[in-house]
């Protein structure tokens, strides 16, 4: 079993003890999605620490979202509880780069990729360079940001 997964299950035992809902019904909700993951496909599977993290940056993302919604409907207090919920999945997850350590992760790997060809690459190399900067933001930030700052390196702004 996945460490990240055994601390989820640690942590929901002492929410329990603690009588603390907010954190209990999140942890609890993480697990489901983590399980409904497991089974999903053809065969069950154990899903490894990476694969919790997706799941866990998916769940996150979703109350994000749902955030949004709330406070764009005037509801403000299911808004705050969604933004309480995704604080505490933001905790087993790794810290976000911020804009600039995203700018330099996308110029590391459009010079990478100009090392490996031999020429600048341009908008035809895109895909090469992304997976660089993706294998290298290793889920610290999310895929549109370092899309938008792949784009602006290779055409050179």
């Amino acid at each position: 079993m996945s460490t990240l997964k055994e601390q989820l299950r640690t942590d929901l035992t002492a929410a329990m003890k603690a009588k603390d809902e907010l954190v209990r019904t999140t942890l609890r909700s993480a697990l489901t999605a983590i399980g409904n993951a497991e089974v999903a496909g053809d065969t069950a599977r154990e899903l490894t620490d990476d694969d919790v993290r997706a799941v866990l940056t998916k769940e996150s993302k979703r109350r994000a979202e749902s955030a949004e919604a709330f406070a764009g409907a005037g509801r403000d207090e299911q808004a705050a509880r969604e933004r309480a919920e995704g604080e505490v999945l933001a905790r087993y997850l790794p810290t976000q780069l911020d804009d600039d350590e995203v700018a330099e992760l996308a110029r590391a790997a459009a010079a990478e990729v100009a090392a490996e060809t031999g020429e600048q690459p341009g908008m035809k190399q895109m895909g090469q360079v992304m997976k660089k900067a993706n294998a290298a933001a290793a889920g610290r930030a999310e895929g549109g940001r370092v899309a938008a700052a792949v784009k602006k390196a290779l055409s050179g702004a």
